[in-house]
């Protein structure tokens, strides 16, 4: 068996910074995470690995900086890590992202695609689907529990708003989960002596045989025509006192405006 999880290194948040010229961001430079909800994917297929064998692969795409979140993953167990690096895939949206990372799965091969539900900088939640979408193959959003693999099918819990759901879909399939599905594990010692050996494979849009059309900023349907810092508002107004007072004094506040 084979599973492949898609991970982001994404920007810390306290170093934030947009290129004023093409509104996306600077990722050069800034220190970086692992996608927090992506740990889960990774520790998810580990758990798949430890109970039924198979082979983890995690794959990422970004600059060369994005190196360092693959050899975390090798370091917590991951047997090999594949980095998406060129400078036609700069500036991608999601559309354009699930388009290559999707090229990428299709051309290593894979029985389960892991994704976490959303990446904490974008926020949209739409990269996993989309890229079982290009795939044409099934997909399952917000799994909180993988109940069992067997055979060709694979059974799990879906989170929903009201308890659960409970779906089973043929392999391959592609499973976006949240944080209630696991704890992720520390990296090894044998891990980490390990992950500053492995050689991360990169791969370009060449070996992909990608449409340079469907790249980058280019090939990215969703354009950010304008970004700015909300200004600060000179007027606000702190209340002090007890929750209890606090609460008195804005209601009267909300009356004398008319809200309620």
């Amino acid at each position: 068996m084979k599973i492949i999880v898609c991970i982001k290194q994404v920007p810390d948040t306290s170093e934030v910074r947009i290129n004023p010229e093409t509104n996306t961001l600077i990722r050069d430079g800034v220190p970086s995470i692992i996608n927090p909800y992506d740990m889960h994917a990774v520790e998810a297929a580990l758990s798949i690995k430890d109970e039924l064998g198979a082979e983890v692969t995690v794959l990422t795409m970004g600059p060369p900086q994005a190196e360092a979140a693959l050899r975390e993953t090798v370091a917590m167990g991951a047997d090999d890590a594949v980095l998406l690096t060129d400078r036609a895939f700069a500036g991608s949206d999601t559309w354009a992202t699930a388009y290559t990372l999707a090229a990428a799965i299709k051309f290593l091969g894979a029985d389960i695609v892991l994704c976490g539900k959303q990446a904490i900088d974008g926020d949209t939640a739409q990269v996993g689907p989309a890229i079982a979408e290009f795939m044409d193959i099934p997909h399952i959003s917000y799994v909180s529990q993988i109940a069992s693999v067997s055979g060709d099918n694979i059974t799990v819990r879906r989170l929903m708003d009201e308890g659960y759901d409970v779906v089973e879909a043929p392999l391959p399939v592609l499973l976006t989960v949240v944080k209630e599905l696991n704890q992720p594990r520390m990296a090894s010692l044998k891990g980490k002596m390990r992950a500053k050996k492995i050689e991360i494979r990169k791969l370009t849009h060449k070996e992909l045989a990608l449409d340079e059309n469907n790249l980058g900023l280019k090939g990215s349907p969703t354009q950010v025509k304008n970004i700015f810092a909300p200004e600060m508002k000179k007027d606000r107004i702190v209340i002090a006192g007890t929750p209890e007072e606090q609460a008195g004094e804005l209601i009267s506040i909300l009356k004398a405006i008319k809200c309620i």
